[in-house]
């Protein structure tokens, strides 16, 4: 060793001086961190905390210091933890940082439902680029309220003897409590002394001690003062008097370092002697500095140790008798450490341990720590021989500081060590520390420069077994001899990123054996030689897969596991019967029922005791053997359950309701899940008098969660609360809270008086009665009893609760006399009928006019002024599905207390979905637990009161929202599809879970090739936020999937749902797009039409989709139609005008409402074909729009087509519906490219639209298809207001609904009275010939559903276009219109109002007119 230091001295200097250092002296000093070679040791860095923080007691409104102060070169950063999560302290103005690294907690928050400072506190330091080091644990526990209790009580003591007096508060107030003599401050010494429950012992009373005593709670604010108690003096008694004891010693338990106080208090005449016995020998107090003897014969134990615990025993003797008591000390020590982990430097791809060795009383748990995150034990992260963590296969990222954190119930404790990874061609600076396993011991020695070795040759698996391999090799190509080389060997496991390493034992050595692999596994390995300048290339990888596992221990028999405590469990078993060797160890693994948690501890025994387990707990275990093979069989698992304890917390939510002057029923719910520690047998309720100093009364019930108490005082304050119990006793108790019973009781020793009135108000198959109460408000009402029947009330009788005021009496006849009565009933009887009759409603009335009374026997009485309304409704949230109701009633006194016979009416609701009804519960207090509510969710709470026959009008609105629960449902809806072009990747979409209890912050999308799979092998791809789509790349080609998404909120993890396969494309597919495809998309929001793949052009000489051009013989023969069409519209146009300008004055006013019925002029681009119209088109500019009422159709197809004479005829539209219009327009392009339509639409000018707008009620009604006729125009349009004397009606045109036929608003349609045939006229569409269509789908405007089944509906139209140039057809889908006959009959209904003279006249000038174009056309 001293020959190697002195090379790296002599080497430091020789570097040195060739760098011209000046100080060679330095260099040297500098060597124990630089390595021989030249690169730089890193050097540990010490990284401490100076001081931790400790558990502290504080109390409300106080400012508190938790202290933390770390070193470190350069100063660290510190930051706070508060149970478990960083603190905020920059925006936090009660609680900051002070410079040393403490916080500070100004005026401390505590109160019943909001404790925001208390908990448990953590100081994190952290030095960028070196790592981070946590403290130990701190819990900040904040006083409660000061609430005694027991309080003390006047007494009188003999002179000589002892007295107690109590005052027993919370084990958290007990230093705030200090004792006063005749309101003057009591000064304790050995002979006055309080225990540590608070109570005031005074021993060998003398006369000064008489006077008044009470204790004081001082915990901040004003002092609280406990009833005051006199203490009398008497004198000696002239008669012995019997030893008894006035206070036992109890068991204890304390930890190390504590004192303790066995109180043993006894009263009796001579006064007695008292001597105390350890473990059944004398104690010895006298001269020791550890026990005392009180005054009295208490003991105090100070300064406890382990050695400590025992069993006292109290021994009173005087002379007469002789009595004793005894209890155990139980004494309990926080972890302290034996051995501290140290400092590591090492290589990558090394092995390490760090070693922890702690003791403590109960025995503490580790964990280990990294740079401040905790370590979860894995392949490479193995917690070995209970405490010490191991290392596998070291990488970069594992550097930084390692710390055990040792806990148990009463206490915590840590310890860190820094780890440091040297780059390989640096050689560790101190000899291998234990920590380095034999395995990865370094031997690098000083590098200098020169060549360095080649590869080494022919690496093979020469011995493969199913725990080892053994590898040889051949010497480098670059050094044929290798005597001075030597080799390391670099292993992992196949698609594992962690090399581990092993080394050669000696210099020229060719083969290594590589232990503890696993069976049936690959592993990739490479050799690399080294030589005195430093390691050379890397052998070319190699596979080698380990044999499967055949010499491996069976499973444990006879494995046993039973319950030792509620909090631990010990499981035994035996040596396997097939061992197959000698066994090592054994590893016991065990996991809460329910849960996928599972641990494991290693063994070396046959039985282990499991500690710190949950209460009343199931648990699996089960035993793996280990032999030098490596893990055995396991045995099957074993099912047991810890053992009960009384619960851990109250019962929630009690209240109260007062019945009668005598009774008052209790009700309250379970105590949180996870703190019943036991099946819950009962209740024990405690009930007293409000006035201080009454007797409690205890009553304990069975598992129901209420209580009636009778037997009660009339007018009568009480106080109640309520404990669960189990099996092991009874838990904490709830609060006490109050009611008073009524002052006095209604009679029930006659029948109800008659009801005050009653009113029925008749509909056609029902009747609503309502009443009043009896006049009589003394006598029990238990509930009505309503009969009715027609023509006498004895046919039917209904009975309601006494609380109901109305009823609906159904499934009755129309048009019927009935004579309903209704009488009050209680115990004793019925009392005296009320009559009436009512008449129902025929079927055709539909009014809602109110009723009549017929032959009413009574006057009813006037309605009595009504109450004042409650105010002040709260709504205080509980939990995620209850909320507590409260209100003040300002009829009350002011001490709010009820004392009469009035009860309140809570109602509630929520507005989603919008036709929610109210729920409505009765109470006769001023709160009311509403409970059942869904998580989340907004509800609105009023309450009313009513006392009698007088009730008030509901009060104001209380609004609370339930919190949020975990996600009850998994997402729906989840698909997977293939990203177009790239088969690698995937979209997986999905909806939101219908449960979601909160808002959704994100999802987790789990998939695998494997659905069998456990799911921490599932890959994991988290979605943020509320997205309902998500792409995942890279997968594999030709293989199946499985999807599964978990949704998240701020309260945890949903449910997954059911798994979704999904298999990737065999090969890109990029340049086999479909043209469907192609060609579909059309913009966003849009659908593509789905033609088929039989569609054929409606025109065998029409344009192709794309616009290439056709034949110079179709092009004349469009040329001439277009020229037809032209001269025909401007005729049409002339005529409607001339015809318009005849109509009668009535007529003008009826085209007028006509127009304003029509909503809006939007224009869109049509696709219509360039196709002759047939002979009736020339009508078409005089057809409008009508429902047809007398169609059986419930939903007559309308079609509406504008033409204008030119784009200079189209009304323009603002520039706030331009994008709207724009975005609308994507969805009629039909399968042509957006630039094709573009380039039309500036070749063509503006084209008329074709719009059809439908009844959107029923949505779902089926279109019917017609067979096709000649004599059937293709479509219909209509010119409305020819005469423009409404502006709004310049352009009457409908709005398409095929973007918005899910909004749910009825679409515009035209409500025109028939005042000309042709008004009522429906032009139906002529379908292609052959096509079909589904009845059964869905009626939508302009797009079909796509299916191949479904071709396209060719429709022809006309339309204006620039003469001398081609159009290509533009597809249109239409429904197809009502039946020929529903036409004719439409026809034939409106033939009355036509005038026929004018017909004839105008059917005769058409025809001239035709003539003439034909005879243009022909020419």
């Amino acid at each position: 060793m001293a020959a190697r230091g002195a090379r790296r001295l002599l080497g430091s200097l020789w570097i040195a001086l060739l760098l011209g250092q000046p100080d060679p002296a330095g260099a040297a000093a500098r060597s124990s961190s630089q390595s021989p070679a030249g690169s730089t040791v890193r050097t540990f860095t010490p990284f401490y905390f100076l001081v931790e923080p400790v558990d502290t007691l504080s109390v409300r409104g106080a400012f508190i210091i938790l202290n933390c102060s770390a070193y470190c070169e350069p100063s660290p950063k510190i930051e706070w933890k508060k149970d478990g999560t960083f603190l905020n302290l920059v925006s936090d103005d009660r609680r900051q940082l002070l410079p040393n690294g403490s916080l500070l907690i100004n005026s401390v928050v505590h109160s019943k439902h909001n404790k925001p400072d208390e908990g448990y506190y953590q100081c994190v330091a952290t030095v960028e680029s070196l790592g981070t080091i946590v403290s130990r644990t701190a819990k900040l526990t904040v006083a409660g309220l000061p609430r005694f209790t027991s309080q003390p009580e006047s007494t009188s003591v003999y002179r000589g003897n002892s007295v107690i007096l109590n005052c027993e508060v919370n084990a958290d107030l007990v230093p705030f409590v200090r004792w006063e003599q005749d309101r003057q401050p009591l000064f304790l010494d050995d002979r006055v002394f309080t225990l540590p429950s608070g109570a005031l012992i005074i021993s060998n009373v003398t006369d000064g001690d008489g006077g008044l005593y009470r204790c004081v709670i001082e915990s901040g604010g004003s002092p609280k003062y406990s009833d005051e108690a006199e203490l009398k003096i008497l004198p000696d008694p002239e008669v012995p008097l019997n030893l008894v004891f006035l206070r036992q010693p109890s068991s204890l338990t304390k930890v190390t370092g504590q004192s303790a106080v066995f109180p043993c208090v006894t009263a009796g005449f001579p006064t007695p002697v008292v001597r105390w016995m350890k473990n059944e020998e004398e104690l010895t107090i006298e001269g020791s500095e550890k026990f005392l003897l009180l005054a009295g014969g208490s003991l105090e134990i100070s300064d406890i140790t382990e050695d400590d615990a025992g069993t006292y025993a109290c021994i009173v003797d005087n002379g007469n008798e002789t009595i004793e008591a005894q209890a155990d000390l139980t004494v309990q020590a926080p972890p302290e450490f034996l051995k501290q982990p140290d400092n590591i430097y090492a290589h990558e791809s090394m092995d390490i341990v760090f070693e922890c060795e702690v003791t403590g009383k109960p025995t503490p748990t580790v964990k280990w720590i990294k740079n401040g995150d905790m370590v979860i034990p894995s392949d490479y992260f193995k917690i070995v021989k209970e405490h010490n963590l191991q290392v596998l296969g070291l990488v970069k990222s594992d550097e930084g500081f390692y710390q055990c954190i040792a806990e148990n119930d009463v206490g915590n404790a840590q310890a860190g060590a820094q780890l440091i990874i040297l780059e390989h061609d640096v050689a560790i600076p101190t000899l291998p520390p234990t920590s380095l396993t034999s395995a990865t011991t370094d031997h690098l020695a000083p590098a200098t420069t020169g060549p360095l070795p080649s590869a080494p040759r022919d690496v093979v698996a020469s011995l493969v077994s199913t725990r080892f391999i053994k590898l040889t090799w051949r010497t480098p190509a670059s050094d044929p001899h290798g005597d001075n080389l030597t080799y390391t060997v670099f292993y992992t496991k196949e698609g594992i990123n962690r090399e581990r390493v092993e080394n050669t034992s000696r210099p020229g050595e060719m083969q290594v054996t590589i232990q503890n692999l696993m069976p049936e596994t690959v592993y990739v390995f490479r050799v690399v030689a080294q030589n005195k300048h430093g390691p050379g290339e890397s052998s070319v990888p190699l596979k080698v897969a380990t044999q499967p596992e055949v010499q491996l221990p069976g499973p444990a028999p006879n494995i046993r596991a039973y319950a030792n405590s509620p909090t631990s469990i010990t499981v035994t078993w035996d040596t396997p019967l097939s061992g197959n060797g000698e066994i090592q160890n054994y590893k016991l693994y065990y996991m809460e029922k329910g849960t996928d948690n599972e641990q494991d501890v290693d063994v070396g025994g046959h039985s282990y005791t499991i500690n710190g387990l949950k209460k009343y707990t199931e648990y699996s275990f089960r035993v793996v053997a280990y032999n030098k093979h490596g893990p055995g069989v396991s045995t099957q698992d074993v099912v047991v359950q810890t053992l009960s304890d009384v619960p851990s917390a109250a019962p929630q939510n009690l209240s109260l309701e007062v019945r009668n002057s005598k009774s008052i029923m209790i009700h309250w719910q379970l105590p949180p899940a996870g703190t019943h520690n036991g099946l819950i047998t009962g209740y024990k309720i405690r009930y007293r008098k409000a006035s201080r100093k009454s007797e409690v009364t205890e009553s304990i019930g069975g598992t129901q969660l209420f209580q009636l108490i009778e037997g009660l005082e009339r007018g009568t304050e009480y106080s109640f609360r309520v404990a669960a119990l189990t099996s092991n006793g009874t838990g904490p108790a709830t609060d006490w809270i109050s009611a008073e019973t009524f002052e006095s009781d209604l009679d029930e020793t006659h029948v109800p008086e008659v009801p005050s009135s009653l009113h029925v108000r008749p509909l056609v198959t029902s009747i609503v009665v309502s009443w009043t109460p009896p006049e009589n408000q003394n006598i029990v009402v238990r509930g009505y009893a309503i009969g009715y029947g027609i023509g006498s009330p004895h046919a039917q009788t209904i009975k309601v609760d006494y609380k109901q005021r109305y009823y609906t009496i159904e499934n009755l006849d129309p048009s019927s006399h009935y004579v309903i009565t209704l009488k009050a009933f209680n115990n004793v009887g019925e009392g005296i009928p009320l009559y009436e009759s009512a008449v129902t409603r025929p079927h055709t009335d539909t009014s809602e006019v109110d009723l009549f009374v017929i032959n009413a026997p009574y006057t009813p009485v006037p309605d009595p002024s009504p109450m004042m309304p409650p105010v002040g409704v709260q709504a205080s949230i509980l939990s995620h599905d209850t909320i507590r109701i409260t209100w003040a009633d300002n009829s009350l006194p002011k001490n709010q207390k009820i004392t009469d016979a009035r009860y309140y009416t809570v109602r509630w609701k929520t507005n989603i979905p919008a036709n929610t009804k109210y729920k409505t519960a009765n109470t006769t207090t001023l709160s009311y637990l509403v409970t059942s509510l869904k998580p989340n969710t907004l509800y609105e709470f009023s309450v009313m009161v009513t006392k009698g026959r007088r009730s008030s009008t509901w009060s104001m609105t209380a609004h609370g929202t339930t919190f949020e629960l975990v996600p009850t449902s998994p997402p729906k809806d989840v698909t997977v599809v293939s990203k177009e072009g790239k088969p690698r990747t995937i979209i997986v979409n999905w909806q939101p879970p219908s449960e979601a209890n909160g808002k959704i912050t994100g999802y987790i999308i789990y998939y695998s090739t494997d659905v069998n799979a456990e799911i921490h092998d599932w890959v994991i791809e988290p979605v943020v936020g509320n997205r309902l789509t998500h792409q995942i790349q890279e997968l594999t080609l030709d293989t199946p999937y499985y999807f599964k998404i978990q949704a998240r909120n701020s309260k945890g993890m949903g449910p997954m749902s059911e798994a979704v396969q999904f298999r990737t494309p065999k090969a890109d597919s990029s340049d086999k797009m479909p043209n469907d495809q192609a060609l579909g998309s059309s913009g966003k929001g849009s659908r593509p039409l789905d033609i088929g793949p039989d569609y054929k052009p409606p025109m065998s000489g029409s344009n192709s989709p794309h616009g290439s051009p056709t034949s110079p013989l179709d092009s004349n023969m469009l040329l001439v139609i277009i020229v037809s069409v032209g001269v025909i519209t401007i005729v049409i146009v002339v005529i409607v005008a001339v015809f318009c300008t005849r109509r009668t004055t009535s007529h003008q006013k009826k085209k007028r409402a006509a127009c304003k019925s029509v909503n809006g002029s939007h224009k869109y681009k049509g696709n219509s074909k360039d196709v002759k119209p047939p002979d009736l088109w020339i009508h078409h500019e005089r057809l409008e729009l009508k429902p047809i009422d007398k169609s059986p159709d419930p939903n007559p197809i309308m079609t509406d087509t504008p033409i204008p004479r030119n784009s200079q005829d189209i009304t323009p539209v603002d520039n706030s519906m331009d994008s709207n219009i724009h975005q609308r327009r994507n969805s009629y392009r039909g399968h042509e490219s957006e630039d094709s339509m573009s380039t039309l639409a500036g070749r063509r000018g503006m084209r008329p639209k074709m719009m059809m707008p439908f009844d959107s009620q029923p949505p779902q009604q089926s279109v019917r298809n017609t067979p096709s006729t000649d004599t059937m125009p293709a479509s219909s349009s209509q010119t409305c207001c020819a005469d423009h004397q409404e502006p709004e009606s310049a352009t009457a045109s409908y709005l398409a609904n095929a973007q918005e036929e899910d909004s749910g608003q009825s679409l515009p349609t035209a409500h025109v009275r028939p005042s000309h045939p042709l008004k009522s006229f429906a032009v139906p569409a002529v379908p292609p010939t052959g096509s079909t269509y589904d009845p059964a789908l869905p009626s939508t405007p302009l797009l079909t559903q796509q299916a191949s089944n479904h071709p396209v509906h060719s429709v022809k139209t006309a339309s204006i276009g620039t003469l001398g140039r081609t159009r290509p057809p533009m597809p249109v889908v239409a429904p197809s219109a009502p039946d020929v006959q529903e036409t004719t009959r439409m026809l034939e209904d409106s033939e009355s109002n036509y005038e026929p003279d004018e017909l004839t006249k105008e059917m005769a000038h058409l025809e001239g007119l035709m003539k003439d174009l034909n005879a243009i056309t022909t020419a």
